[in-house]
């Protein structure tokens, strides 16, 4: 992904987010936003953590029907929640406990969602083709995760 469509999309989920406190109008906007522009992924959403059950629930996302509910430390998102560090899988079928929503998915990306030193859950996007998540996409998502968390 290049710059300018990193800078782009920072810069139009910075649109969107402006003087809209509601986190989960946020987070759809967010999610849109990134399945809108992103070449080659079949899903893009966030997974939420619910301190009552202890466990990482659906949110906001874009794409085919999800996983409900996944538990810490759980496939790609459940680690990278539990980690506290992004993911990259460029197969998904040579993760280790990897949870299958999708049959299509091939690779995946996760970045989990820390504010202040409180865990809120994980962006989560896969992709129907192997090796689609390069170091400058996991850079990239990064920061939008980023400029959302300054919102929320």
């Amino acid at each position: 992904m290049g710059k300018e469509l990193n800078y782009m999309i920072n810069k139009q989920l910075q649109a969107v987010l402006a003087d809209e406190p509601n986190l989960i109008a946020n987070l759809s906007n967010a999610s849109a936003l990134l399945f809108d522009h992103l070449t080659d992924v079949n899903w893009a959403g966030f997974y939420l953590w619910d301190t009552t059950d202890q466990e990482l629930v659906l949110g906001p996302f874009q794409g085919k029907v999800a996983c409900v509910r996944i538990k810490d430390g759980s496939g790609v998102c459940g680690t990278a929640f539990k980690n506290e560090e992004t993911i990259v899988v460029p197969d998904v079928h040579q993760f280790p406990g990897h949870i299958a929503c999708d049959a299509a998915s091939e690779s995946e990306i996760v970045v989990p969602l820390i504010k202040d030193g409180r865990k809120i859950g994980v962006l989560d996007i896969d992709a129907p083709i192997k090796n689609r998540f390069s170091q400058d996409d996991k850079k990239m998502l990064e920061e939008f995760c980023a400029v959302l968390l300054e919102a929320i």
